[in-house]
């Protein structure tokens, strides 16, 4: 006679699907949420990501230095750092009443950042002192990879060029003229991948002014292939260094960096809005708004977020308690 399973020893996590940068479920950008994480193996951090099956999944740990830790995973590898899911932690513990409105700080993979929830629950993430530079890539080389005629790129590449910027995940930035142009874009996601490795990026954000809302500063679309995502709907990270990559080159002055010292833009200096908007996601059904801030030593992500899901997962057995005697 076999025993029977104990069920009160499984372990059981509180797990969430949160739609961040919207307020609208099943819009903007989903994140996976576990407010508890603490004790889990990072294979079973990586297993619980894989079935959450969110672009990234939030774990939410105690810290020693900070008011909490989070470590984040797609479903095939672990990221240094995530606005969406950041916005999504946040929203989601305010919602249920886990922290307050305020000023939180929170210890990640890429530093230390922090994190202010509103009285209304909008979640600003303050991301790191930005780094921008351009790039030298050949148009024809970057309409192939990216699926587009070369002519998207050249008329704006006189005063915006391609460039490198991270405010605490790298991406290579791509202006394009046009809205139908940046719709048309259709990937080769392995030549993205390449391309962006090539600059140390974790991947291509493409924009253009040519926005659809009316308050909008621009409408972007990312692609992140190397960390499992082939077009992220909506993303943080990439519009606040986004945000000071137009601040950096002056975009808000026709590019004319001469008032601004070393050449590298400020909100006085270039004429950079106080915020910005970014849209995205439209092109895969999931449209939602972040917020930038560039107005301070580093940019600033902020946006609402809902959640569409809520329940708990069994935590798989950790591969580190199999113990193999030869």
């Amino acid at each position: 006679m076999t025993d029977e399973p104990d069920p009160t020893d499984v372990d059981r996590r509180e797990a969430a699907l949160v739609d961040a940068f919207t307020t609208e479920p099943t819009a903007g950008n989903v994140a996976g949420v576990v407010p508890d994480a603490a004790g889990l193996a990072d294979d079973q951090l990586r297993a619980i990501a894989r079935e959450l099956n969110a672009s990234e999944t939030a774990f939410c740990l105690p810290s020693d230095d900070a008011d909490r830790r989070v470590r984040y995973f797609s479903p095939t590898t672990e990221v240094d750092l995530c606005g969406h899911a950041t916005v999504a932690l946040h929203a989601r513990l305010f919602e249920t009443g886990a922290i307050d409105a305020g000023t939180h700080t929170l210890e990640t993979n890429a530093g230390e950042i922090e994190v202010e929830v509103t009285d209304a629950g909008r979640v600003w993430m303050t991301q790191h002192p930005p780094t921008v530079y351009e790039v030298d890539v050949d148009y024809d080389r970057l309409g192939d990879v990216l699926g587009v005629t070369p002519e998207a790129f050249r008329d704006v590449g006189a005063a915006l060029p391609v460039a490198y910027a991270t405010a605490g995940l790298p991406f290579l930035v791509v202006p394009v003229n046009f809205l139908e142009h940046l719709g048309d874009v259709a990937p080769d996601f392995d030549a993205v991948e390449a391309l962006a490795a090539e600059h140390d990026a974790a991947g291509v954000y493409a924009f253009t002014f040519d926005a659809l809302g009316p308050e909008s500063t621009v409408h972007g679309r990312c692609f992140v292939p190397g960390l499992g995502i082939d077009e992220d709907p909506v993303t943080g990270t990439a519009s606040g260094a986004c945000g000071a990559y137009l601040d950096h080159f002056a975009a808000f002055s026709g590019g004319d960096t001469s008032d601004v010292p070393g050449g590298a833009g400020d909100a006085a200096g270039s004429d950079t809005p106080a915020e910005l908007v970014f849209e995205q996601g439209h092109y895969v059904d999931r449209p939602g708004t972040v917020r930038v801030r560039v107005d301070g030593a580093a940019p600033s992500v902020g946006g609402d977020a809902v959640t569409a899901f809520e329940g708990s997962i069994r935590v798989p057995d950790s591969a580190d308690d199999e113990i193999i005697e030869i």
